[in-house]
C-alpha cells in the first residue's frame, strides 16, 4: 500500500484550510488506466469549485493504472491493494482515509464537468434534511442517463431477468422499479442514485458503517441509500450537476460478472426482506440456471459449460 503525502486541496485560504477539505473524493479504479487518467484531469480542471481532498485506490490493477497516477498526479492520495477487494470494501478503504466534511464515491470512469462538485456540495449544505445527492450522469455524445431508480421489491425480483418478464412484457413492476416514467433531465427526490458519482455527508458515511462488505460489488450503493432512507433522510437528484460516464468499464471486464451480480443479489434481498427475500431469491435462482441451461442446450452448447451453470446455481444459494 502506498501514499502520496500530499492531497489535492482547493481554494485553501490558510494552511488551516488544507487539513478540513470541504470534499473528499474516492475514485476506485480497477484496470482502467486510460479512463482514470481523463477522471482526474478533469478533478484538475475542476480546481476552483470547492476544497478537495482526492483518494485513489487502485484494486491491484494489472495495466499500470497505480504507478500512473503515482507520476503524473502527485496531488492525489494513492492506495495500492494487493488484490481486487471489490467495490464495497475498497471505496471503504478510501473512505477510512477521508477528511472533509463531505464524501464522494466517484468510479474511475466518470469525468466531471464544470460546476459539478459545487452544486453538489452546495445543495447538502443548504438542505440539512437530506443525506445524500447525486448528479446527472451523462453518456459520452451528451445524452441523458437514465440511471436513477426506485428500491427493488420481491415483485422486482421475479420479473428482473427472468422469462417471467418476456411472458408478461406489458408488467408495471419493472417500468415502476426502472423509473420510466422520470426522463431524468429535473431534479427531484429519488430513492437511489448510482454508486458512481453519489455525494453524502461524512458524518452520516460513517455512522452507516460505509457499504455493506458482503455486497462485493453489486448492490451496495442500494443498500446505503435504503439505509439512509431508514434514517428519514431525502436523497436529492441534482440534475444541474453533470458528470460524463462511460458505463461499466471495470464491471464488463470482471470474468465472474454473472455469478457475483446473483450472489450479492441474494444478499441483498435476504438482509431486506428477510426468510422471505431468501426464499424468493433461490427460487428466482433457480429458475434463471434453468433457463440458461436450456438456452444452451439448444445452442448445442456442451454438457460441461451447463455443468458451470448449476456450479454457479449452486455458488449463490449457499453464499
Amino acid at each position: 500500500m502506498g501514499v502520496l503525502p500530499a492531497p489535492l486541496v482547493r481554494d485553501a485560504a490558510d494552511a488551516g484550510a488544507a487539513e478540513v477539505p470541504q470534499l473528499s473524493i474516492v475514485v476506485l479504479s480497477w484496470n482502467t488506466k486510460d479512463l482514470l487518467e481523463a477522471c482526474l484531469y478533469a478533478l484538475e480542471a475542476a480546481a476552483g469549485e470547492v476544497s478537495q481532498q482526492v483518494i485513489v485506490v487502485d484494486n491491484a490493477s494489472a495495466d499500470g493504472s497505480a504507478d500512473m497516477v503515482a507520476e503524473r498526479f502527485g496531488w492525489a492520495e494513492l492506495v495500492r491493494n494487493d488484490t481486487n477487494e471489490g467495490y464495497a470494501i475498497g471505496n471503504n478503504i478510501g473512505a477510512a482515509r477521508a477528511t472533509g466534511r463531505y464524501l464522494m464515491t466517484l468510479n474511475s470512469d466518470t469525468e466531471v464537468r464544470p460546476g459539478a462538485l459545487s452544486k453538489l456540495v452546495d445543495f447538502l449544505e443548504e438542505e440539512p434534511g437530506y443525506g445524500a445527492c447525486g448528479p446527472r450522469l451523462d453518456n459520452p455524445d451528451g445524452s441523458v442517463q437514465r440511471a436513477c431508480m426506485r428500491f427493488p421489491t420481491l415483485l422486482s425480483h421475479v420479473f428482473f431477468d427472468t422469462v417471467f418478464a418476456r411472458w408478461f412484457p406489458h408488467n408495471k413492476t419493472l417500468p415502476h422499479y426502472f423509473m420510466a416514467d422520470f426522463d431524468h433531465l429535473d431534479a427531484r427526490d429519488v430513492d437511489q442514485p448510482p454508486g458512481a458519482a453519489l455525494v453524502l455527508r461524512r458524518d452520516l458515511w460513517e455512522q452507516l458503517g460505509g457499504f455493506d462488505p458482503e455486497l462485493w460489488l453489486f448492490f451496495n450503493d442500494v443498500d446505503l441509500c435504503g439505509r439512509i432512507r431508514a434514517r428519514g433522510l431525502a436523497i436529492r437528484y441534482v440534475a444541474a450537476a453533470r458528470i460524463m460516464h462511460h458505463t461499466g468499464a471495470s464491471t464488463s471486464q470482471f470474468p465472474d460478472f454473472g455469478r457475483i451480480w446473483h450472489i450479492n443479489r441474494l444478499a441483498y434481498f435476504r438482509k431486506t426482506f428477510g426468510w422471505r427475500g431468501a426464499v424468493v431469491g433461490r427460487v428466482m435462482t433457480f429458475i434463471r440456471g434453468l433457463e440458461e441451461v436450456l438456452r444452451l442446450r439448444r445452442a448445442g452448447v456442451g454438457a460441461e459449460e451447463r455443468r458451470w451453470i448449476w456450479k454457479a446455481v449452486k455458488d449463490t444459494w449457499t453464499s
